[in-house]
């Protein structure tokens, strides 16, 4: 954003306004703690802000200050559109196409008369907002947020609340400050956080060291599940709908699961593909190391996208064909999967 498109928003919002605040569809950690982070922060201004979440998220996610004002569109439909038709100025964080708020949301959105205010760090962003922030080289939505809070001049009034909101979502997109979209920048603002009031013991210890039972069942069973294959550096895993039951399987409970495969000794590129009867496809997490983008691979064979080391796709094969499918492609990226870099 240049300083023009700042002073715009600044303007804008100097008067109380009727503002949403949307994540994608299946939120995690960066799209739930940017959009609660950007909330508290508005409601400092007296705005009437609301986030609408496309649908519901993990349990380790409800701790966070605001979770208890969420509406979730899935299951409050008419309120939700309501509120998003009156609305005078809409954010969309960490997502840049409608499609990723789900169907039904993305077409009450698309409808919607209000100014659009796109944050985002994935690639290829569509064009659907009037001011776009949008940067791939940046470790997690909640640092642009907090950017964004400091290009317009009020980075005093970043309090705890804030603080916690947007360390959860640098903590989670960087893998606890390991991937390589971890800058010095990333770090400072991380110890901005910290002197503003961010607990960071307690927020690893809400997100990370609190598992039930069956969650380490079903991580059991999906290690068991584990594949490799040597001479392409890759592993993958699933996850059928009947393991999915029988380990009680709860939103957000595979969350990290792909990041074993990729752990192992020469492997650069991980998958896991887990089978979810309930929308009849195959969701697929993709992670990688080095210069093997999952991003273009995702996009040309699953649907989907993401960053360059991590990505999500889908498939409406069932998950024997989908394997099978996934299996037969890799060999075309033999060269990509054999480079040390």
């Amino acid at each position: 954003m240049n300083r023009t498109q700042i002073s715009e928003i600044k303007t804008l919002l100097s008067t109380p306004k009727n503002i949403i605040i949307v994540p994608h569809r299946n939120p995690d950690g960066d799209a739930m703690g940017s959009t609660l982070g950007l909330y508290h922060y508005l409601k400092q201004y007296n705005h009437n802000a609301t986030v609408i979440a496309p649908n519901d998220y993990p349990d380790f996610l409800k701790w966070l200050p605001g979770d208890d004002n969420v509406l979730k569109f899935e299951t409050q439909v008419d309120e939700s559109s309501t509120l998003i038709e009156k609305a005078d100025l809409i954010f969309t964080l960490d997502f840049n196409a409608y499609h990723r708020a789900g169907h039904e949301m993305a077409a009450v959105l698309e409808d919607s008369s209000a100014l659009k205010i796109m944050i985002d760090h994935h690639q290829q962003p569509d064009d659907y907002a009037t001011y776009m922030y949008s940067d791939i080289s940046m470790s997690s939505t909640c640092e642009m947020v907090y950017n964004f809070i400091c290009m317009l001049g009020d980075e005093d009034q970043i309090d705890a609340t804030i603080a916690s909101c947007l360390y959860v979502g640098i903590m989670t997109d960087t893998g606890s400050f390991r991937f390589p979209a971890t800058t010095t920048k990333t770090h400072q603002v991380i110890g901005s956080l910290i002197e503003r009031g961010a607990d960071n013991s307690q927020i690893h210890n809400n997100i990370y060291d609190t598992n039930s039972y069956s969650r380490l069942q079903l991580l059991g069973r999906a290690l068991q599940n584990l594949k490799v294959i040597p001479e392409l550096r890759t592993a993958y895993t699933t996850l059928s709908q009947e393991e999915l039951d029988e380990f009680k399987f709860k939103k957000g409970d595979t969350e990290g699961f792909v990041n074993y495969g990729l752990s192992l000794e020469g492997i650069i590129f991980a998958a896991i593909f887990i089978e979810s009867k309930q929308d009849n496809i195959i969701k697929i997490s993709l992670r990688s190391k080095g210069e093997f983008s999952v991003n273009e691979f995702s996009r040309a064979h699953f649907n989907g996208g993401g960053h360059t080391n991590a990505a999500g796709g889908r498939s409406e094969e069932n998950l024997t064909t989908t394997i099978n499918n996934f299996i037969s492609i890799l060999p075309r990226y033999k060269q990509e999967l054999s480079n040390p870099k």
